[in-house]
């Protein structure tokens, strides 16, 4: 038993954190963190506890008047940002923590935590998530590739290929001969069509070709006329000056944001507006569909994949990312990045009429 209660004292006091317990307003015990603290910055623990009892009283008990009875109506635990050192150079930023130890006897502790070393944990805890996010987001890339793969493009080449094995294999008159070289040949047309296809989803020559303009231009084209929606694109923009992540990142979002509107919202009208400024460069996709609640899609599951994608890209660009919309009222996703030297061009627009 007395070496637990030595455990214990060690742990108390070799605490990354300075913890003070009261009972009522007095100090009972601080680990050795705390002492230094105070003894180096000159402060009086009752100055915490000030802190402590305004926060509580305006939070739980504004009509109470002694902080017995705060404590007594409150939650475990509150959080509380504070400034220690604030009369010199550099004060010291903290949260203090009350936390109820011992609702009956009025015994409940102050933590000093670091709020420089809780930011960069919480970095690190969203590095973790992003990470394995990332992953995910790959990992799904991958399998609609291979299932695309498998089910469409082998499907494809091994219809040929048996159409091949008939010519080699059967005595066929000249007009069977040329039936089944057209037939072979449409398959093998189709097919290549749909790995044409599949390159433009992963990255389209056109892009690279001839800039990010023509690129959307082409893909509101391709889009609109595989699903009859009129969709404008509104280029005020000069993008010529843009990096290429820049422009495979506009491209990405307005790619992933037309095919969520065909697919989910029902849209019949898109409209793409690129618009530069002195400094950056900013993206609207916006559609008259149905809308949808944002908050609830702001969490991982499958649906939402892909608007996470999109808003960790836009910040590993140093972007700005937001999706505007609610039930029956359409959405509006924006994208702004930071651009060199932008240059705002006149209004023109590029229309594609409904087929």
């Amino acid at each position: 038993m007395l070496e637990t209660r030595s455990w214990i004292e060690d742990y108390f006091n070799e605490a990354a954190d300075a913890v003070f317990i009261f009972q009522e307003d007095a100090l009972v015990v601080s680990n050795q963190l705390a002492k230094d603290l105070q003894k180096e910055l000159e402060f009086d623990p009752a100055y915490l506890l000030e802190i402590a009892d305004a926060a509580i009283k305006q939070k739980f008990t504004p009509s109470d008047d002694c902080f017995s009875c705060a404590i007594r109506n409150l939650m475990p635990e509150i959080s509380i940002p504070i400034a220690l050192a604030s009369d010199k150079p550099h004060p010291l930023p903290y949260f203090l923590i009350y936390h109820v130890i011992n609702a009956d006897n009025h015994v409940f502790s102050l933590t000093l935590k670091n709020r420089g070393v809780m930011s960069r944990m919480d970095q690190m805890a969203n590095q973790r998530q992003l990470t394995n996010y990332v992953s995910r987001a790959h990992e799904e890339e991958r399998k609609q590739i291979s299932q695309d793969l498998h089910d469409s493009i082998a499907q494809g080449m091994y219809s040929a290929i048996m159409g091949v094995r008939r010519l080699n294999t059967e005595d066929l008159s000249d007009g069977n001969l040329v039936h089944f070289t057209d037939a072979i040949e449409q398959q093998l047309s189709a097919t290549l069509a749909e790995v044409k296809e599949m390159a433009l989803d992963i990255r389209p020559s056109v892009l690279d070709n001839f800039g990010l303009v023509p690129a959307l231009k082409v893909l509101a084209q391709r889009l609109q006329e595989n699903s009859g929606v009129t969709i404008d694109v509104l280029p005020k923009a000069a993008t010529d000056g843009l990096d290429t992540d820049t422009q495979s990142m506009i491209y990405r979002i307005a790619q992933e944001s037309i095919n969520n509107a065909l697919k989910h919202a029902k849209a019949t009208e898109i409209s793409i507006l690129l618009v530069s400024h002195d400094h950056f460069i900013i993206l609207e996709v916006m559609d008259n569909g149905q809308g949808f609640d944002v908050p609830k899609y702001e969490h991982f599951n499958g649906r939402s994949l892909g608007l996470m994608n999109m808003n960790e890209r836009v910040k590993a660009l140093n972007g700005a990312f937001k999706i505007v919309s609610a039930p029956g009222d359409g959405t509006t996703v924006t994208a702004k990045f930071p651009v060199q030297n932008a240059v705002q061009q006149p209004c023109g627009a590029f229309h594609i009429s409904r087929q």
